[in-house]
C-alpha cells in the first residue's frame, strides 16, 4: 500500500487532543440552566412505580401538588425521563420528550412554567412511558423506566423529583402491532381501554389519594459527573417541535353511518348506533406528522379502531399505490391503535406519541350502546423550522409547487432528529442527512439542528473507527459510505455557515473515518472491498443499493466517493486544521483521482465503467467522475451528455439525482437542470404531497431525500452559492434554461441574498442583485463575470 501516513504516534496523539473540551454541544436554553447542573451531581432523584420492573412495557403517571404564594415571574425547570413524557403544569401540557439521544449524551428540557402557575396549589403532572423491547429503533434507552425533574433554582427545588411525588401504573394501555408494507422500525400502536383509563390524571383536582409514593432512585449527573454510572444528562441541543392543531379535509368514504354537515373541518357528532360496525376513511389532503385525537361518549363495550396510511394501494401483492388520491377500489393497509370506550361522557383520547398519513380510517364496532364520535383532529408536530427562502418564475408555477412539495417533505422528516421517513422509521441516517441539512442550509436561518446531527454523528462512532448508518438508534447498523457523506456534511456546514470552532472539535473524529478507509488502500491507489453495507442508491440493478463491485473491491464508486471525502477534509484542515493533513488527504485524493481514467475509462463508449472488468456502466460513476475532477472541460460535458442520453446505463433514482444535477451545473450543463424535472413530474402526477423513497413500488411516500429541487432551484437555476467559508463570499451563475423571468432569496449568515433576473428576446439578460452589506462576491453570466459589492446592484449584459 502507498504510504501517506504520519508518524502514528503523532496521528494518535493529535487525533485526541481536541476533543476533551468538547463535552456537548451548547443546549438551546443553556443561559437558562444554574451552572452547577451542567457538570455536576442533581439534587433532583430518577423516580419510578414502586413494584414495577426496571425495563418492561408501561405508562406511568406522576404528579407532584405544591404551593405558591404568588405566581412567580419565572419558574425553570429542568425535565427528562426514560423512554418519554409528557410534562402538564395545571392541566396544561408544558413540556415533551426528552429529545432523542443516547446514555452518554441523554437530554434534558429546560422550561419556565411561570405562565400556568397560580398563587395557592398547582400541580406538575406527567405520563412517562417505557416501551421495552417494542420501542422505536431510534429510541435509546438506559433500560429503566425513569422520570426527574430538577429545580433550576432554590425557589423552584420543591417540584424536585423525589418521594414526596406519587405515582400509578397505567394498566389500561397495552402494546398494538398491525402488518404494513416492508421495513418497519417505529413502534407499536396503542390498545387503551378507557374503563381502566384514570381520565383527568393530570388535572389539579382529580384524586390522587389511591396512588403510592414514588420510588427514588440514585439522583441526576451531568455529563462529565465524577464517577456517575448513570444517564449522562446534557441540555437539549434544539428547540421544542411545534405543535398546532390541524383539521382532516373531508370524508372519502363512509359505511354504516351519516356524516353531518362540516364534519371533519369542525366539531360534530357522528353517532354509530347499537350493534352497528361503522367505516369512515377520512382525507388529510396531504401528509401529515401529527398526535392523533378522539373525543367520544357512550358506546360502552364498543371498539374503535384508528389506522393511518400514506396512500392506498391497487393491491396488496404488487404494494403498488398509483394515483395517491384515488381511494375508489383500492385496499387500505398501515399500521392501528385500537380504544375501547367504557360509556363515559367526553373521554378525549390523544397517541402518546405522534402518527402519520394523510388517510386515516376509522372502524367502529358498537354492541348494546351507541356510540357519539365528537370530534378527530391532528396536533400536527415537527422541527419548528421557518421557511426564508423565496422563488418565482412567472409562468412556471410548477417549479413553485415542487418547491412547497419538497419543503413539505423537508418538514416531515425533521423531528428531534433529521429522519429518513415519518411512517416507517424515524431514523437520521446521514447519507440522507446530507442533503437535508443542504435544504436547512437553503431554506432556513436555523443555528440548530445542522450541528444536532453532525454531533450525533460522532456520538454513533464505534472504536473501529466509522460511524454508525443511523444515529440516535437502539440497534447498530453500519453503511460504510454514509461515514463519508458525515464528513461532507460537516463540510458543508462550514462552507454555508462558517462556525470553525465547533468543525475543528470533529476534525479528529473525521480524520478517523479516513483512517479506517485508508487501511483498504492497495498499492495501486484504489480501495478494496469495503465491509458492511455501502449503499449507493436504490438503482434498478444495485443489489441493496449498492454499486457494482468485484470480489476484490475494483469499484469506481468507492474510489470516487473516498475521494469527496479526502477533498473534503483536505480543505478544512488547511483552512483551520492541521495543514500537513491537508496536504497529506490533498496528495491521497490526487494519487486516487489520478488513477480513475486508466483503470476504469471505455474509450469506445466515452464514458467510465463501474468496474475493471467493464461488465456495468451507470450514471453514478460518471456523474462522480465528473464532480470530483477525474474528467474536466469539454470531455466532462461531453460524459454528462452520454449520461444523460445513454438509457443503458444504470439509472439514478431519487436519491441520487442530488449529484447529477450538480454534476450538471459542474460540466456546463446547468441550463439543462429544468429538463430533467421527470422524476418529480411522474410524483406530482401520481398525487404525492410529499417526495417518495424511490419510484413506484415505493415503500416510504416521505423521503427528504428527494427534495434536492429546494437546494438546486437556488444553487443551480437561480445561481446562488457560497464562495468562501461560511459564506463570506457569494457567486452567482444563474442556469436559467428556458425561463425568461425568475427571481428568489435565500438566508445568508448576514441577511439575505436576492435576486431578479429577465432575459429579453434576443438573449439580453437584466438582472438586480441584492447582497448583504459587508460581503462580496461575482457574477457569472455565459462566460462573462462581473464583481458583485454588498446592498443592490443592477447588471445587463448582452
Amino acid at each position: 500500500m502507498k504510504k501517506f501516513y504520519l508518524p502514528i504516534c503523532f496521528v494518535l496523539c493529535t487525533l485526541a487532543a481536541p476533543v476533551a473540551a468538547q463535552i456537548h454541544l451548547e443546549g438551546y436554553r443553556q443561559a437558562d440552566i444554574a451552572p452547577q447542573w451542567l457538570d455536576g451531581r442533581w439534587t433532583a432523584q430518577w423516580i419510578s412505580v414502586p413494584g414495577e420492573p426496571q425495563n418492561a412495557y408501561g405508562i406511568y403517571h406522576f404528579r407532584k401538588t405544591f404551593e405558591l404564594p404568588e405566581q412567580p415571574e419565572r419558574f425553570v425547570v429542568h425535565v427528562s425521563a426514560d423512554n418519554r413524557y409528557k410534562l402538564y403544569v395545571n392541566g396544561e401540557l408544558a413540556s415533551v420528550g426528552p429529545a432523542r439521544g443516547d446514555v452518554f449524551n441523554w437530554n434534558f428540557e429546560t422550561v419556565d412554567l411561570a405562565r400556568w402557575l397560580k398563587p395557592g396549589k398547582n400541580t406538575l403532572a406527567a405520563v412517562v412511558w417505557n416501551f421495552a423491547e417494542m420501542k422505536p429503533v431510534a429510541q435509546v434507552s438506559f433500560n429503566q423506566t425513569g422520570l426527574i425533574v430538577q429545580g433550576n433554582t432554590a425557589a423552584e427545588e420543591a417540584v424536585n423529583t423525589n418521594d414526596s411525588w406519587l405515582c400509578s401504573h397505567n394498566g389500561s394501555y397495552k402494546p398494538h402491532q398491525a402488518r404494513v408494507y416492508g421495513y418497519y422500525a417505529a413502534g407499536p400502536g396503542e390498545q387503551v381501554d378507557a374503563a381502566a383509563y384514570p381520565w383527568g390524571w393530570e388535572t389539579p383536582g382529580f384524586d390522587d389519594s389511591a396512588w403510592n409514593k414514588a420510588q427514588a432512585g440514585m439522583t441526576g449527573g451531568a455529563k462529565g459527573a465524577r464517577d456517575y454510572p448513570g444517564r449522562l444528562l446534557v441540555p437539549t441541543p434544539i428547540p421544542p417541535m411545534e405543535n398546532r392543531t390541524e383539521r382532516f379535509a373531508e370524508v372519502r368514504r363512509s359505511d354504516g353511518v351519516r356524516i353531518p354537515e362540516g364534519f371533519p373541518g369542525r366539531a360534530a357528532t357522528v353517532t354509530v348506533p347499537a350493534h352497528t360496525t361503522a367505516e369512515i376513511l377520512l382525507d388529510n389532503d396531504s401528509l401529515t406528522t401529527a398526535y392523533l385525537s378522539l373525543l367520544f361518549s357512550g358506546g360502552k363495550g364498543s371498539q374503535i379502531t384508528v389506522a393511518y396510511a400514506e396512500a392506498l394501494y391497487r393491491d396488496t401483492q404488487t404494494f403498488f399505490k398509483d394515483d395517491r388520491n384515488e381511494v375508489k377500489n383500492k385496499q387500505f393497509l398501515g399500521y392501528e391503535d385500537i380504544v375501547r370506550p367504557d360509556g363515559g361522557n367526553g373521554r378525549l383520547y390523544t397517541t402518546l406519541w405522534w402518527r402519520t398519513w394523510r388517510y386515516v380510517k376509522l372502524t367502529v364496532t358498537t354492541q348494546d350502546e351507541p356510540l357519539e364520535l365528537q370530534d378527530i383532529y391532528g396536533t400536527f408536530t415537527a422541527y419548528p423550522f421557518e421557511r426564508a427562502s423565496s422563488f418565482a418564475a412567472p409562468g412556471h408555477e410548477k417549479l413553485s409547487r415542487m418547491l412547497d412539495i419538497g419543503w413539505r417533505t423537508a418538514r416531515l422528516c425533521a423531528n428531534e432528529t433529521y429522519m429518513d421517513c415519518p411512517y416507517y422509521e424515524q431514523l437520521q441516517y446521514f447519507g440522507d442527512t446530507r442533503i437535508q441539512a443542504m435544504i436547512s442550509l437553503y431554506n432556513t436561518r436555523d443555528p440548530y439542528m445542522v450541528r444536532n446531527a453532525l454531533e450525533q454523528g460522532r456520538q454513533s462512532i464505534v472504536a473501529d473507527g466509522i460511524t454508525m448508518s443511523r444515529y440516535p438508534s437502539g440497534l447498530h447498523q453500519f453503511i460504510s459510505s454514509f461515514s463519508l457523506y458525515w464528513i461532507c456534511t460537516g463540510y458543508d456546514y462550514w462552507r454555508y455557515r462558517g462556525d470553525e470552532e465547533y468543525l475543528k472539535t470533529l476534525l479528529p473524529a473525521f480524520r478517523g473515518v479516513l483512517s479506517w478507509y485508508e487501511g483498504f488502500l492497495r498499492e495501486d491507489h484504489s480501495l478494496g472491498y469495503i465491509p458492511h453495507w455501502f449503499f449507493a442508491d436504490w438503482a434498478s440493478n444495485f443489489d441493496g443499493g449498492e454499486p457494482i463491485r468485484e470480489k476484490e473491491g475494483n469499484s469506481a464508486f468507492q474510489d470516487l466517493l473516498f475521494v469527496m471525502g479526502l477533498d473534503a477534509m483536505a480543505e478544512m484542515e488547511q483552512a483551520f486544521g492541521i495543514p500537513m493533513y491537508g496536504e497529506r488527504f490533498r496528495k491521497m485524493a490526487d494519487a486516487i483521482r489520478g488513477t480513475i481514467r486508466p483503470k476504469y475509462w471505455e474509450e469506445n463508449k466515452g464514458l467510465f465503467a463501474d468496474t475493471y472488468d467493464r461488465r456495468n456502466y451507470s450514471q453514478h460513476v460518471n456523474v462522480l467522475a465528473v464532480l470530483l475532477g477525474a474528467v474536466s472541460g469539454n470531455e466532462a460535458k461531453a460524459v454528462m451528455e452520454r449520461t444523460l442520453s445513454d438509457t443503458t446505463l444504470t439509472q439514478a433514482t431519487i436519491y441520487f439525482r442530488y449529484y447529477l444535477n450538480q454534476a450538471l451545473q459542474k460540466a456546463g450543463l446547468g441550463d439543462r437542470l429544468l429538463d430533467n424535472l421527470k422524476v418529480w413530474d411522474d410524483q406530482m402526477a401520481l398525487g404525492l404531497t410529499t417526495w417518495a423513497e424511490q419510484p413506484e413500488p415505493s415503500r416510504s411516500d416521505c423521503h427528504a431525500w428527494g427534495a434536492s429541487p429546494n437546494i438546486e432551484f437556488f444553487r443551480i437555476v437561480l445561481g446562488i452559492d457560497s464562495d468562501g467559508p461560511g459564506f463570506s463570499k457569494v457567486r452567482i451563475a444563474p442556469s436559467l434554461g428556458e425561463l425568461k423571468e425568475a427571481s428568489g432569496s435565500i438566508p445568508h449568515p448576514q441577511g439575505d441574498v436576492a435576486v431578479r433576473y429577465h432575459v429579453g428576446k434576443r438573449g439580453e439578460l437584466f438582472a438586480e442583485i441584492s447582497l448583504p452589506d459587508a460581503v462580496e462576491g461575482t457574477f457569472v453570466w455565459k462566460g462573462e463575470t462581473r464583481p458583485l459589492r454588498g446592498g443592490t446592484q443592477t447588471i445587463n449584459i448582452k
